[in-house]
């Protein structure tokens, strides 16, 4: 699953865009993660779910 994930974070985030600074990337890729990976994305090692859901699911 990591580098599915690693994959999909250079193809939709990284070889998009040019940060100016450390900062600056670290940001997107935090704003990635929260914003639209974990909340979104779904993954067939979860049954389709998104991290976020199957989290919820099996918390309870």
């Amino acid at each position: 699953m990591c580098e599915s994930f690693n994959a999909t974070l250079e193809c939709e985030l990284l070889d998009k865009h040019r940060f100016r600074t450390h900062k600056e990337a670290e940001l997107a890729i935090f704003d990635f993660i929260e914003g639209w990976y974990n909340l979104h994305r779904r993954h067939s090692a979860l049954g389709y779910r998104s991290p976020a859901t199957f989290e919820r699911e099996t918390a309870a």
